[in-house]
């Protein structure tokens, strides 16, 4: 099983080499509130414009946004476009590109006009010469990507159907990967793909696989039969088959597997097939299996698509998306050093969220706890617990106390969904902690009474207020230890 917590870290550590059609993307955002008196047609009145490398270079753009290495080869013409495509790759250390320019071609360059308020395209302009490249073009483009290949751990063919993937071309970067024992993951084009024989991975989308293979491809059944004979016939040892709102088909040589699209709010689709693709090489160039490739890809694309433009994602957000809420808790619950506590404190303050707190060894975690926890969350918006360090636990416990040292019982603390952050304390008391979160609620057992609370002095002056909860009978940790020790011993 692979274990995406461990391994998504590792992601800036591969190579990926991508081959492909480069375009200049460019979005012009505004508001549209009126009718042109001249025509017909929507007057947008530009709010702000974003540039930036499009097509096969938004694959680029995916990776080193991962922390992976790019590196490129593609195909430009000899004018603004391309110039302006050669300086934004050169902004970023993380992609090395061979770009061979083409003076007989013009650069590909798309320009979309999108509603601000509602998201909506409203139209797109191009610039661009589609036809296939020139035998010097092709023959520049082969030796560039052979050459770069032996230091990549994946090779990424990116067709646009703008010329530059020729089947020549296509031809000699599968060959040369195959030989080295490179996989080669290809988004592909246009209703041939006998091109693409002996790649190792395909990832059209539903509609490009019917049209590939004549079949209807609307079901479960019928995906997974359609992309079961495209692989077949291409002696490819997967496909992945983009559903949108459906999620994701694979088939490799066992059963068809599908998954679901996460639920998400989609703002734009633009490049998120680009995203999925970088996000398959990147996991096959540290080894991942299909499967485990797809689920990385399938939680990348529900990030972007809740972005405006051809969007990009970062590690951090793809765990936050592919992990389950207590997998990252230790790392986004957990607070040793006081002073990073403002940081989750001044946010919620903003808010005006009323910040709760209570403390404790939080030993062996059982009902009572639980209870506690859960009742002092409901009292606040947001609950901080302080657990007090192992030192403190054995100075109040005694010896052979804690039982958990303080890095696993922070740990099952921050699981918990009714705790928000965990502070560790290495005094007796929290009373220093209390006076530097500034709690409105102070949270503790019924077993005390207000005035011996610690820290109701502290919270009271500033306007907050004691809550005591009721214990359930015959939980406490001690209690567990003491049996566990007396069942030994029988």
């Amino acid at each position: 099983m692979f274990d995406f917590d461990k391994h998504l870290t590792d992601l800036g550590n591969q190579t990926v080499l991508c081959i492909g059609d480069l375009m200049l993307d460019e979005f012009v955002y505004g508001d549209v509130t009126r009718i042109s008196p001249e025509a017909p047609t929507p007057v947008i009145a530009v709010k702000r414009t974003e540039v930036m490398v499009g097509g096969a270079g938004n694959v680029a753009r995916n990776l080193v946004s991962l922390g992976a290495r790019c590196i490129f080869v593609g195909v430009v013409g000899d004018d603004d476009a391309g110039a302006a495509l050669t300086k934004a790759l050169t902004t970023n250390a993380l992609i090395e590109f061979e770009l061979v320019i083409d003076p007989a071609r013009q650069t590909t360059r798309k320009v979309r006009f999108v509603s601000e308020h509602h998201s909506t395209h409203l139209l797109r302009a191009d610039w661009e010469s589609a036809g296939p490249i020139n035998a010097a073009a092709e023959d520049a483009l082969i030796a560039h990507a052979i050459k770069a290949m032996p230091g990549a751990g994946s090779v990424v063919l990116s067709d646009y159907a703008k010329g530059a993937l020729t089947p020549r071309v296509v031809r000699a970067v599968i060959d040369a990967a195959n030989k080295l024992g490179k996989p080669v993951i290809v988004d592909p084009k246009g209703r041939d793909y006998s091109i693409y024989r002996g790649a190792t991975l395909i990832t059209p989308n539903r509609q490009e696989l019917a049209d590939a293979t004549g079949t209807a491809a609307r079901s479960d059944d019928e995906v997974a039969d359609a992309a079961v004979g495209l692989a077949r016939a291409l002696d490819a040892k997967a496909v992945l088959v983009t559903r949108s709102e459906d999620g994701m088909t694979l088939v490799t040589d066992g059963a068809p597997i599908h998954v679901p699209a996460y639920p998400v709010r989609v703002r734009d689709v633009s490049g998120a097939g680009d995203t999925v693709v970088a996000v398959l090489s990147a996991m096959l160039a540290m080894k991942a299996d299909f499967e485990s490739a797809m689920r990385a890809a399938n939680a990348a694309a529900a990030v972007v698509v809740g972005k405006r433009g051809t969007a990009t994602l970062t590690v951090a957000e793809l765990r936050s998306r592919i992990l389950p809420a207590a997998s990252l808790a230790p790392e986004e619950k957990i607070v040793f050093d006081w002073a990073l506590l403002d940081e989750h404190l001044n946010d919620w303050r903003k808010q005006g969220l009323r910040i709760g707190f209570t403390n404790g060894c939080f030993d062996l975690l059982h009902p009572g706890h639980v209870k506690l926890l859960a009742a002092a969350r409901a009292s606040c918006d947001r609950l901080v617990v302080g657990l007090n360090g192992d030192a403190s636990v054995t100075r109040l416990k005694g010896e052979g106390r804690p039982v958990q040292n303080v890095q696993s019982r922070a740990e099952v603390l921050a699981a918990l969904a009714a705790v928000d952050l965990v502070v560790v304390f290495d005094e007796d008391t929290p009373k220093n902690l209390i006076a530097q979160v500034k709690p409105t609620i102070l949270v503790k057992g019924s077993d005390y009474k207000r005035e011996d609370v610690v820290g109701h002095d502290i919270v009271e002056a500033l306007g907050g207020s004691v809550v005591l909860i009721d214990l359930v009978p015959g939980q406490s940790t001690t209690s567990i230890v003491q049996r566990s020790a007396a069942l030994k011993n029988k």
